[in-house]
């Protein structure tokens, strides 16, 4: 078969909390992808400029850091986490329902911010109860989860696609004459023209055609409402809801109080064990963890280079993402609105594509492998997008293979860190942290260039960024070759598995003690 017969007794075992959890990642996708295709009418409602606009998208990102920071606190027990993953998932209904009522671009803002909150708790809830779940078989389960926030992301701008501004309402970016400017030329810095984003006319001339784009954001509202009302279905069938009569003791209870009697019996390295295996620690606990005394400066630059690196991919996916379609209506491309609202589409479901594609390959090539090729692909992807940017259907195909090549490189670059440190180190929570640091700026950024430079400077935004990850991802090889060489080692041992090590062989020599008396009876009584 080609799924062992284990996993599947362990999914039949816990199919309603894993699909439940899978559903609220649904939701994660939904809200995250809504904002690149609906960005120019949403700059029409609110009477914003693009470089104010992009501000909405930094006002997710940054409140989704938070969020991911603060969800750890609501894991310590079933009904707190269901009750956050409840109120988060009904909270983005909630702004859904009420973004056409933003007419100012704060509002829109503060709106967005707490979405990115619920967002964030949503994020670092659903991988810890899985992984408290599957423990050591949740890879599997983990890859799933992530799938589907690639599906909500792919039906986000199908669902707006239908409602978007024919004439597009929101004010566009004029860049008529970049076109006579060639590629190396901007490379040179030569003198560009400045392309501001103009107003569009006051009334459109005549009988001004009005936005309903609202009515994307209301069915994306009740499409996401029944997410909510299965977590709240859990917590009834846990037995987790106050109103109703708590009849035999949930097995729950008895796993929670079988924790707590381990735990006070291991002491603290349960609490250290936590930290390592949970994918989305706080990156604060990490820094303040006394095991970083002592430890070589190549332990430090691992986690700063593959940050770094995530930091710029994880850019380019969140700038590609929300500007993808401001670039094609506007010219040279100049693809009608409605057509443009595909781009964001394509881009997700070519991620969600990759993320299902990357699973096997992740069987038969090692993470440094895919790296590569994945970086050189991005690389390459938008170099031809920059050589045919003229061109609709290369964009088409481009966004495809942009959103294919840039789809595996965060599993890729986690596994790849993780495995050399040992699992022991604080990479998760510094790679995690960096991308989405990585898109809150990136976003920011790619907007204001392209508000003062023009909706060419898109592309070659990417182009730098590319290249930039990709020279820290060599750099990041060239430490990690010098110290195989200084250390003679395929692995940076640090101070966790040191200490570990040190617990484990006195346990192993007071095994072996008990061990000898034992044999000694076993001769006398035979």
């Amino acid at each position: 078969m080609f799924v062992d017969e284990r996993i599947v007794t362990l999914f039949k075992r816990n199919a309603h909390h894993t699909l439940t959890y899978w559903s609220v990642f649904f939701s994660f996708g939904l809200c995250i992808a809504f904002l690149g295709p609906t960005i120019l009418d949403l700059q029409c409602q609110t009477n914003s400029t693009l470089s104010q606009i992009t501000w909405v998208f930094f006002a997710q990102q940054f409140c989704l850091l938070i969020g991911s920071s603060v969800g750890g606190v609501f894991k310590r027990t079933l009904f707190s986490a269901l009750a956050a993953l409840f109120v988060s998932a009904l909270i983005i209904s909630v702004i859904f329902a009420i973004i056409p009522a933003c007419n100012n671009v704060l509002v829109l803002a503060i709106a967005m911010a707490v979405s990115g909150l619920a967002m964030g708790i949503i994020d670092t809830i659903a991988n810890i109860q899985l992984v408290t779940i599957y423990q050591k078989d949740s890879a599997v389960f983990l890859q799933a989860l992530h799938f589907f926030i690639g599906f909500g992301a792919l039906v986000s701008p199908l669902i707006a696609d239908p409602f978007l501004s024919e004439t597009g309402c929101g004010n566009h970016t004029g860049n008529e004459t970049e076109i006579i400017h060639h590629f190396r030329n901007m490379l040179r810095n030569s003198p560009i023209a400045e392309h501001n984003i103009t107003q569009s006319h006051s009334s459109h001339e005549g009988g001004e055609e009005e936005s309903s784009v609202h009515y994307a954001f209301w069915i994306m509202a009740l499409i996401n409402l029944p997410v909510p009302i299965a977590v709240l279905f859990l917590m009834y069938r846990e037995q987790l809801i106050p109103c109703c009569p708590s009849g035999t003791p949930r097995l729950l209870d008895k796993d929670e109080l079988a924790m707590e009697h381990q735990q006070g019996a291991e002491g603290p390295d349960v609490e250290q064990r936590e930290q390592e295996a949970g994918g989305h620690g706080s990156i604060f606990s990490c820094c303040q963890n006394d095991n970083l005394r002592g430890l070589p400066v190549s332990f430090f630059m691992i986690h700063i280079l593959g940050g770094l690196v995530l930091f710029m991919t994880d850019g380019i996916v969140g700038a590609y993402a929300g500007f993808v379609y401001t670039y094609a209506v506007a010219s040279p491309i100049s693809l009608p609105h409605k057509t443009a609202g595909y781009l964001a589409s394509i881009f997700w479901a070519a991620i969600t594509a990759g993320r299902l594609l990357s699973i096997p390959l992740s069987y038969r090539f090692q993470p440094v492998r895919l790296l590569m090729v994945n970086l050189a692909g991005a690389i390459v992807t938008v170099l031809m997008l920059l050589i045919f940017y003229t061109s609709s259907i290369f964009l088409f195909v481009g966004t495809c293979l942009c959103g294919l090549f840039l789809s595996s490189i965060f599993p890729c670059m986690l596994a790849y860190t993780e495995d050399i440190l040992d699992y022991q180190g604080c990479a998760t929570s510094v790679l995690v942290t960096s991308a989405g640091m990585g898109e809150m700026v990136m976003q920011v950024l790619v907007g204001s260039i392209i508000q003062s430079k023009g909706s060419y400077s898109f592309l070659l935004c990417g182009m730098i960024v590319a290249c930039i990850g990709f020279i820290v991802f060599i750099g990041l090889l060239l430490v990690l070759s010098l110290t195989n060489l200084l250390f003679n080692s395929p692995c940076i041992q640090t101070g966790t598995s040191k200490k570990s090590a040190m617990v484990e062989e006195p346990a192993a020599e007071q095994q072996n003690g008990s061990a000898v008396p034992e044999q000694k009876e076993d001769k006398e009584i035979s």
